[in-house]
């Protein structure tokens, strides 16, 4: 057995079932062993895009996503993605392949320090200088990419680390780190603090971050809010921590969010911040959730506990250990007057929308969209306007809302729907971008063709890189710069080459046809939406 022959083995006792990724040189041997294993490899057409794509597949299946690149511009590639999924805390290990070890550092072909590249984001990068040591650094990456904040790990092996015989292969059944000892389990004295002041309050809200998700912990904020009576809030990478339409949720906070959503965070006496790091898009004025009110911090990030807002009460730990002892605890409080004003902004304060008929509308559009998904399907946005509509018009029902808050990555929807289809093939995977985010990631329409993957997309076509022109609509009065998107490709004739059936929709008019046609059947489908170049999500 060689290094990669070690490293396939690894994967395949963490149960790796898909590893995305580019070959070259530098990581040829490892792809040469997978070809002996179980593990099937999914050709990426860029590789930025095999993180995408190994995060979708993590959001889905709740496992370690894997990718693997080659060396110099391969792993350089990669780190948009990577830095991607540390921004959302989407557990992934990397595998970068590296020049012959007495190489390093002296600027040979296509060598890169990637992991000096990466400090800034991962939560820990291994250069395999032994290899018998493979065993041991793939189960400590596995380990640390899953546990405590979750995040992207990073393993670069040399090409003769991988080609080296290793003497004896033992995977190890544990691990422990002396340095690394995430807490999940919050301290019993602090959760007993939390619901002595939830006693005390009138106007308590939850805001639930992405950390709900990622903790797999919507069952219990659901049982909690509901056994209290508790209104719940989100982040946009909370979405779909609780039901859309369910009458204690009231939508997403932040810039782009429902104004009756900042006005309960804003009149709270009580705010309980779940797995969210208190950042700009979400409170862009920190000092207002700090003010006339008690704030508690729960997470299992110790660092992201204060680091932008001094809470009243922190408490480290995941997010449903959390929710299920706060569960045990006596609490009684009324807070039905508190609810029926927040039902009352949540009537009065809709935003008013002025569509113009000769154009689809985006907002109508998603939700009707949502509407006739699949109530376990999977909804992902790209970024730019049509993020801002798919938060605010998208309706979660039992399904999965998937986005990139933390980076606001463009081109993530492509790669990280095919991802998150190959975790769960019986579900519905949609992704929704805009023109310029699909023409980031089109070149994936390939890899959906060459692997089989039926994932269907909708572009909201208008022209524009339509956020950056509607900034530029407010800040600099129209004058508009670097944002035309002439010359893009026409859609039909691209669906065409790959053999992807092509649907257009120019107004509202047939949308329901037209919507029930491209979801019929689990297909690759492409929906262009022709859009008011001039729409706003404001």
């Amino acid at each position: 057995m060689i290094g990669a022959d070690a490293i396939v083995k690894c994967l395949e006792e963490e149960g790796v079932t898909y590893v995305f990724g580019y070959p070259g040189v530098a990581i040829c041997p490892f792809y040469n062993s997978i070809l002996d294993s179980s593990i099937h490899t999914i050709l990426i057409r860029t590789e930025q895009n095999a993180a995408h794509a190994a995060s979708g597949f993590s959001r889905v299946s709740g496992k370690i996503g894997v990718c693997a690149v080659t060396s110099g511009p391969g792993a350089t590639n990669v780190i948009t993605g990577i830095a991607t999924a540390f921004a959302d805390s989407i557990p992934l290990v990397c595998i970068t392949g590296q020049v012959n070890s007495e190489l390093l550092g002296s600027d040979v072909f296509q060598e890169a320090d990637i992991t000096g590249a990466v400090e800034s984001f991962v939560k820990y990068s291994y250069l395999v200088r032994n290899v018998q040591d493979i065993p041991r650094i793939v189960k400590e990456a596995f380990h640390i990419a899953g546990t405590g904040r979750k995040g992207p790990v990073l393993i670069d092996v040399p090409i003769d680390v991988q080609n080296a015989e290793i003497k004896k292969f033992a995977y190890p059944e544990s691990i422990s780190m002396r340095t690394y000892k995430p807490t999940v389990r919050g301290n019993m004295a602090q959760v007993k603090k939390v619901a002595a002041q939830l006693q005390k309050a009138k106007r308590p809200l939850i805001c639930a971050g992405g950390g709900i998700l990622l903790s797999n912990g919507e069952k219990e904020l659901l049982a909690f809010a509901e056994k209290h009576q508790i209104p719940v809030v989100s982040t946009m990478m909370g979405i779909g921590s609780m039901p859309t339409r369910h009458p204690l949720y009231f939508g997403m906070v932040g810039n782009n969010g429902k104004p009756y959503a900042n006005r309960a965070m804003n009149e709270s006496d009580l705010l309980m911040m779940v797995g969210a790091r208190v950042a700009d898009r979400a409170v862009n004025q920190p000092d207002l959730i700090t003010e006339n009110k008690v704030l508690i911090h729960i997470d299992v990030d110790p660092a992201e506990i204060g680091k932008n807002v001094g809470p009243a009460i922190p408490l480290v730990g995941d997010a449903k250990h959390i929710f299920n002892d706060l569960l045990d605890q006596e609490i009684e409080g009324d807070y039905d007057g508190w609810l029926e004003l927040l039902k009352d902004y949540r009537m009065t304060m809709r935003p008013r929308r002025n569509p113009d008929p000769a154009y689809v509308d985006p907002a109508a559009f998603i939700t009707m969209l949502s509407e006739k998904m699949e109530d376990d399907g999977v909804y992902v946005a790209d970024v730019g306007q049509n993020q801002i509509w798919s938060c605010g018009y998208h309706i979660v029902n039992k399904g999965k809302f998937l986005t990139t808050g933390g980076m606001g990555t463009m081109g993530y929807s492509i790669p990280a729907a095919m991802g998150a289809k190959l975790a769960d093939k019986k579900k519905q995977v949609i992704a929704v971008c805009g023109d310029g985010s699909f023409q980031m990631s089109m070149m994936e329409l390939a890899t959906m063709c060459q692997h089989d993957i039926p994932v269907k997309i909708v572009v909201l076509k208008n022209n524009f890189l339509g956020m950056v022109r509607e900034y530029q609509h407010y800040t600099y009065k129209d004058n508009y710069s670097v944002v035309d998107l002439s010359g893009s490709p026409d859609l039909e004739k691209l669906s065409a080459a790959y053999g992807m059936k092509f649907l257009r929709l120019k107004t509202m008019d047939r949308a329901q046809e037209t919507l029930d046609d491209f979801l019929k059947n689990d297909e690759s489908v492409l929906l262009e939406c022709i859009i008011n170049p001039m729409d706003l999500v404001r």
